[in-house]
């Protein structure tokens, strides 16, 4: 005979499959709690140890491998600035240094172009002196060569022309030559020994027959000390003309 069949169709007998789980939830329920009340500085026996197995769950390894993926990501990164960084920092001293490199070398060429510069000019300079010397001794040397004077009358009233010209003595070639050709025919040694001169014991010497007192009294610097000298006899001759006719141009006879 069936009992309990009022209440058969409200419920149904737990398997034992049932049985079991529940126990176990009810085990992992009592291990969490007896786990929570213990200090954590606590010891517990191999007893009081639960006997479940602890699962892991394959979303936190997931999570765990990302995190250390991004930390690693981040210190390549971080790496790679810093590598960055000291390149740039690098690059940027080396950059300076080609730089002043260029400088320092641009400053010694412009020093040695301005050295060259300077020893160019100097060397133009003295080659410009010596041009200038050499041509001054050329002018010289030609002033010389001009200045010489053939030893013969046309020569002699040549030079006594040019030593009266410095000494602002007036006379001309024609006044002079005229007087010699009168005076003594144009020779140096024509000496008179016949007139009141002579017999006053200071006889007329030379081109323009001039006396001892005469010749000293209007010798003109630079010239010989000789009455017989064609020079020194033409310009102290002419010298004391110009000092009583005013030139010897103007002389037409004997004076």
């Amino acid at each position: 005979m069936l009992k309990n069949t009022n209440n058969r169709g409200h419920s149904r007998a737990l398997t034992k499959r049932h049985k079991i789980a529940i126990a176990g939830v009810a085990t992992l329920g009592a291990a969490a709690l007896a786990f929570s009340a213990v200090p954590g500085n606590a010891r517990t026996t191999t007893a009081e140890a639960p006997t479940g197995q602890v699962a892991y769950s394959s979303e936190q390894i997931k999570d765990v491998k990302a995190s250390v993926t991004d930390q690693l990501a981040g210190a390549s990164v971080k790496a790679e600035e810093i590598a960055a960084k000291k390149a740039e920092a690098e690059a940027e001293k080396k950059a300076a240094a080609e730089e002043a490199a260029k400088k320092k070398a641009a400053e010694a060429a412009a020093k040695k172009k301005a050295a060259e510069e300077a020893a160019k000019k100097a060397e133009a300079e003295r080659k410009a002196k010596e041009a200038a010397s050499r041509s001054t001794q050329r002018v010289q040397v030609k002033s010389v060569v001009a200045k010489s004077y053939a030893n013969n009358l046309d020569g002699w009233i040549r030079e006594a022309l040019d030593i009266m010209k410095k000494h602002d003595i007036p006379g001309t070639y024609n006044g002079l030559y005229r007087n010699i050709m009168r005076e003594s025919s144009g020779n140096p040694n024509a000496i008179n020994n016949w007139d009141i001169n002579a017999q006053n014991g200071v006889p007329s010497i030379g081109l323009l027959q001039v006396i001892k007192p005469t010749f000293d009294a209007y010798h003109v610097p630079g010239t010989a000390w000789s009455q017989y000298d064609p020079v020194a006899n033409l310009t102290a001759a002419a010298n004391y003309a110009a000092d009583r006719y005013g030139s010897i141009d103007n002389v037409n006879s004997a004076y």
